[in-house]
This record gives structure tokens, C-alpha cells and sequence, in this order.
């Protein structure tokens, strides 16, 4: 079988990077304004990508689907981003990051590359100081830390809940500086429907003009795609509904290999399902959990509201189960919890699918203002969608797809198998493995676009051939053909059911197969239900209007069609990984007491998918993982 070589530098870890940057080749400032650079998507790894890239001199063309790169979905990230700056002297150091990242993503990532994010860690609390990122401060006027899932020190740097907004503010202020000096081009509301790859090498994009309609060719030097992740396939999701898999499947299916779409986050801390009418899901930030506990009746069936449930019949279960964490356990391990004590039937609310999160400790020790100070806008925010008051009853959460894991495989330059295609931030798969910590997706995003890709990419060029080409290149013609074929098929289905129909039963068989916990029986039901639900869009799927304007239908059509095709590479990729690892839990791979458990001999490797035409089983690429550091042994929390 096929192996990657992920090009990982040689040499002990803590120089790796260092040894690395020098050893790369360099472009000179004044050959720098000569290549142009396409960078497509503009949340904290785009937007930081292309303003570092334009302030090097580059000529940067910047796409995103939104009307401003201000409203990315990074957006919406609350509790905040990780460093290994030990403001708190309790213990942190790069070296603690890096083997909490390595662990928490139950040892299913790439050593090198998590020694590097943490190095870079203390570098971008610096960069976002300096741009006037307004972190949280303690009372001597020093940043301010939090603790966070899977770590026993604090290392969150934060801004109240909107630690991804404030963060974002900055990344798009230099982006904006850039505009302004004419480096970076910016284009607003265009889709990249396609990936164009000439004489083997990624050249330049196709795009759709969401408000004309119109097909758009560019061309570049090197393409770098920041388009986040796919958790949208499964319907409800914390993600904003625009965020897709497009982008990615697109530059899939022209070569880019695919690895572990089977790792997909559940985020324990989401306000639950309330009804068919939701179209995504509203997360309640991991930091919540610093203060509130979790719980639930002792007792199955036990209906009363909270406060009539004394204290001693009430399971703070993570306490319980694992004292050295307690609510500050990983995502994964709250998660299971969180499904298995309702699906014991000890669940609250209405649905019976619930826990509490309990604030009553926390006022009683520091004050409602304390709290107010803390999370303010998280809890003004749960009682506008709840109209419930936290500070006087409990919040009620349940686990809800949040973050990919899974991503375009790429080496430790961050290209993909298609040289000139570099991939950053979740769009990647490269630094989580199976499970991603909390607070870390800022983390990564920020760390490749200001600090990793100014420096690959320059190696790249340096290194590569570049003979100019058009747009008029018979490769334009032959991706920009192809989209609109694709746009025509869907407009000339004419049948009778939503868009939303089928998206809707998508996310309803992922979720209940390919979710929380998989099985082998309810995967191979997946990949037997999936081709079927495609076939019917294909078949009756209603797609109203026009191709050449104004059409957010055909837009969401076209997200659809792809959800169906990458659904049954993430159901296969699941199938075949019959260990249970972080995110990935298979029920027939589990520790007496319910915990995962990963078979090392067989499957310590990255999974990376080849497509090989449609209808055709995809290929699979093996990276072996190599621990060198942090040897693999059965995680434990406890």
C-alpha cells in the first residue's frame, strides 16, 4: 500500500523548525511583487495568511463567499486560544502543550507538527497584543489565563466570549492595511467551484460571482485554501450554515488527497435540539466549564426542575469519574459521558437529552457580578435563545458537531499531494489528530498564516518553475466547463423536494451512524443509505431559478451535492479505522469502563484518500505516525 512522506525535517523536535526555516530557500524582496498568490478563504488562517503574505510583497488575490471577511466563521469562536506563555507559573511550558496536544488527540497527530504549533504558541499572543487585541487582563494590568479541556494549567488567553471575534477584528485590520497599500486584491461573495492544476501543479481557481452568477477565472503562482471545515455535512452543527465542504472536495477530486474525515468533533457544551425548524446549532463555550459543574438526577425518570434536587441526589458524573480533570476533561470524553448518562435515561429537559451546567457554586464563591465579568455575553446569549435565566437556573447542554479534525492531507510545508495547493487551519488535517483541544483551533489557524506559510510557501517558489500562464490556458476553459455543467445538472433536475430535504436526511444518518459512537453495522447501513439519498437528489431535487444571478439556492444546491459525495468517504474512512481513537469511537473497541480504545499495531497511521473517479472505491495512502516523544499509552483523564 502507498506511503506519504510528510517531509518532516530531521534532528531533535525542539529544532526541527528552527534548522528548517533556514534551511528553506528564500524569495528576494524585489522578486516577491512577481509571483501572485491565491489565497481562498479569509477566517484567522486566511485573513493572516494574505495580510502576511502582502506585507512580504507579494501580489495576493483574497476570495471569500461572505460580503466581508469580517464575518468568517471564526467569528463565532468564544473561549479563546492557547499558549505556552506560563503567565500563571503553574507549571506550563512548550514542551506541557505540545504533549497535551499530542495526547489529547489520542496520539493520532503528526509529532513535528504539534511541537511546532506550540513553539509558535507565544508568538501569536504577541502578534494579536500588538494589533490590539483586547485579551482579558488580572488586576495588576497582566493577560489574564483560563483553563480549558485536557490541560491542568492555564494557558487561555481570552477576550470575555468573543475571543474569535476580537481575533478575527485583528487579522482583518492588517488584512484591510493591505488592501489599502494594493498587495493583497480583495473578492467578496465568489465561491471557488473549482481547483485548476496545469502540467501537475495547482495554477489557479475557478469561482462563481455568488451575486451575478458569473463563472470567474484567476490565475496564480501557488494556491492556499483556508476554507474551514465539514461539519455542516451532518446538518446541525455549530458551524454558520455557508460554511461547506466545497472547496476542499473540489481540490479532492482534482488530486489533493483527503485524510481522517472520520475525525469529527462533538462539542459537549451546545444548547440542545429544540425542533425540525433549526438550522444550526448555538455552541456554549468549553470555558463555561472552568466555573459551571455538570449534572444530572441520580435517580432514571427523575423530572423535577433543578432546584428541587437536593445535593446528594444529584451525579456530577466527570467529577466523579475522573477527579484528576473532573469537568475539564477533553471534548471527546464529556461528550460520551454527557450520551451516556441519557441515554441511561437520566437526561433533562423535555427531550430527556440534556445535562445540566451549573453556575450556583461559582455565584456563591466570586458574586454574579464575578460571573457576569467572566462570561457576561455568554449567559446574556443562552437566555435570548432559551428564555431561561442561567444565573438563576441551570443551563441545559448536549453534545453537538463542532470542529473537523479531518482535512486535505499535507505535508510539514502544509502543501497537499498537489504541489502549489497549500492548505491551512481546519481545512488541514494535520495538528489535532483524532481529538482537538479546546482553544486550540485559533491556535493553528493563526499560527499557519502569520508564521508557518510566509516561510514554506517562499520555498515553494523558490524551488519550483513557474512559466506564466492566462486564464485563457485550456485548463481554465476545461474547470470553468465542468462547473457550469454542474450548475446546469442541478438546474434541470426540476423535481419536487427541497434543497434542505435532503440535506436535512444527510445530517439525520450521519448523525445517528456515523455520530457520537459508530459500529460496524451502523456504518455499512450508511454506505448503504447514502448512495441511495444522492440517487433521489439527483432525481427530484427542486433547485428554483436562474444560473446567471442572484441565486442563493442553486449556491446551497451545489454545497448539497457535495455533502453527499464526501458523506460516504467519511462513512468508508470510519468503516475501515475499527479502532476507536479521540473523536472516532467504535462500540466494539472499548476499555471495560467505556473508554476508547486504539489498537497502536494496526492503526497508528494517517489515513489519506485518493479519489479515483466517481463511482470508483477511493485509494488509500498510509503516513505512518512515528512517536519519538510522547509514546502512545492508554489515555486516561483520571
Amino acid at each position: 500500500m502507498p506511503q506519504l512522506d510528510a517531509r518532516v525535517p530531521a534532528g531533535p523536535i525542539a529544532g526541527k523548525w528552527d534548522r528548517h526555516k533556514f534551511e528553506m530557500k528564500l524569495v528576494n524582496p524585489a522578486n516577491k511583487r512577481k509571483f501572485t498568490l491565491i489565497v481562498v478563504g479569509t477566517g484567522l488562517a486566511g485573513a493572516s495568511a494574505a495580510s502576511s503574505l502582502g506585507e512580504l510583497g507579494y501580489n495576493v488575490l483574497s476570495f471569500c463567499i461572505q460580503d466581508s471577511p469580517r464575518r468568517a466563521h471564526s467569528i463565532a469562536a468564544q473561549g479563546g486560544i492557547n499558549a505556552a506563555k506560563n503567565y500563571q507559573n503553574d507549571g506550563d511550558s512548550v514542551y506541557r502543550l505540545f504533549y497535551d496536544t499530542v495526547k489529547g488527540g489520542d496520539y493520532r497527530s503528526r509529532e513535528a507538527n504539534v511541537y511546532r504549533l506550540a513553539q509558535l504558541s507565544v508568538n501569536i499572543i504577541d502578534q494579536c497584543v500588538a494589533q490590539g487585541v483586547p485579551f482579558a487582563r488580572d488586576y495588576g494590568g497582566l493577560l489574564d489565563n483560563r483553563s480549558f479541556g485536557g490541560a491542568q494549567v492555564s494557558r487561555t488567553f481570552y477576550a470575555r466570549g468573543q475571543t474569535g471575534q476580537q481575533l478575527l477584528l485583528g487579522a482583518y485590520q492588517s488584512l484591510m492595511r493591505q488592501v489599502h497599500h494594493e498587495t493583497v486584491t480583495l473578492f467578496p461573495r465568489r465561491e471557488m467551484l473549482d481547483l485548476v492544476v496545469v502540467d501537475g501543479r495547482a495554477r489557479g481557481i475557478v469561482v462563481r460571482n455568488l451575486k451575478t452568477g458569473e463563472i470567474e477565472r484567476y490565475a496564480a503562482d501557488a494556491v492556499i485554501l483556508a476554507t474551514g471545515g465539514y461539519g455542516t455535512a451532518y446538518y446541525l452543527s455549530t458551524n454558520a450554515v455557508n460554511s461547506n465542504v466545497t472547496a476542499a472536495w473540489r481540490a479532492h477530486k482534482r488530486g489533493a488527497y483527503f485524510a481522517n474525515p472520520c475525525y469529527t468533533q462533538i462539542h459537549p457544551t451546545c444548547i440542545p435540539v429544540s425542533g425540525e425548524h433549526q438550522s444550526k446549532l448555538t455552541l456554549m463555550s468549553e470555558s463555561l466549564r472552568n466555573d459551571g459543574r455538570v449534572w444530572v438526577p441520580r435517580k432514571v425518570g427523575d423530572r423535577r426542575p433543578p432546584e428541587q434536587i437536593p445535593e446528594d441526589e444529584r451525579d456530577y458524573y466527570l467529577e466523579r469519574k475522573y477527579p484528576s480533570f473532573g469537568n475539564l476533561v477533553p471534548r471527546d470524553v464529556a461528550s460520551r459521558n454527557a450520551k451516556q448518562v441519557c441515554d441511561d435515561g437520566r437526561g433533562v429537559g423535555e427531550t430527556g437529552l440534556a445535562v445540566y451546567l451549573d453556575f450556583a457554586d461559582a455565584i456563591r464563591r466570586i458574586g454574579i457580578e464575578g460571573i457576569r465579568d467572566k462570561y457576561g455575553n455568554l449567559f446574556q446569549m443562552y437566555q435570548k435563545i432559551t428564555d431561561e435565566n442561567p444565573y438563576e437556573t441551570p443551563m441545559r447542554i448536549y453534545p453537538a458537531i463542532h470542529y473537523t479534525m479531518g482535512g486535505l492531507w499535507v505535508d510539514y510545508n502544509l502543501m497537499s499531494t498537489i504541489p502549489g495547493l497549500h492548505v491551512l487551519g481546519e481545512a488541514n488535517f494535520s495538528d489535532h489528530g483524532a481529538n482537538r483541544l479546546g482553544a486550540s483551533a485559533l491556535m493553528q489557524g493563526l499560527a499557519d498564516g502569520y508564521f508557518v506559510i510566509p516561510y514554506t510557501i517562499a520555498d515553494y517558489l523558490a524551488s519550483t518553475p513557474l512559466p506564466k500562464i492566462s486564464t485563457d490556458h485550456d485548463a481554465f476553459k476545461q474547470a470553468s466547463d465542468a462547473a457550469q455543467r454542474q450548475i446546469n445538472a442541478l438546474l434541470d433536475v426540476k423535481g419536487t423536494r427541497t434543497i434542505r430535504h435532503f440535506h436535512r436526511a444527510l445530517g439525520r444518518i450521519l448523525w445517528d451512524d456515523v455520530g457520537m459512537s459508530r459500529t460496524a453495522e451502523s456504518l455499512t447501513r450508511a454506505l448503504a443509505e447514502i448512495p441511495k439519498l444522492r440517487e433521489e437528489f439527483w432525481h427530484d431535487v427542486s433547485v428554483p431559478g436562474a444560473p446567471d444571478n442572484l441565486n442563493q439556492s442553486l449556491e446551497y444546491a451545489g454545497r448539497v451535492a457535495d455533502y453527499l459525495d464526501f458523506a460516504e468517504l467519511l462513512a468508508l474512512d470510519a468503516q475501515h479505522r475499527r479502532e476507536s481513537c479521540g473523536g472516532h469511537f467504535r462500540e466494539e473497541s472499548q476499555t471495560p469502563d467505556g473508554e476508547a480504545l486504539r489498537d497502536d499495531e494496526h492503526f497508528s497511521y494517517v489515513a489519506a484518500w485518493e479519489y479515483t473517479g466517481p463511482g470508483q472505491r477511493p485509494e488509500l495512502h498510509k503516513e505512518p505516525l512515528v512517536f519519538d516523544e510522547v509514546h502512545p499509552t492508554q489515555r486516561s483523564y483520571k
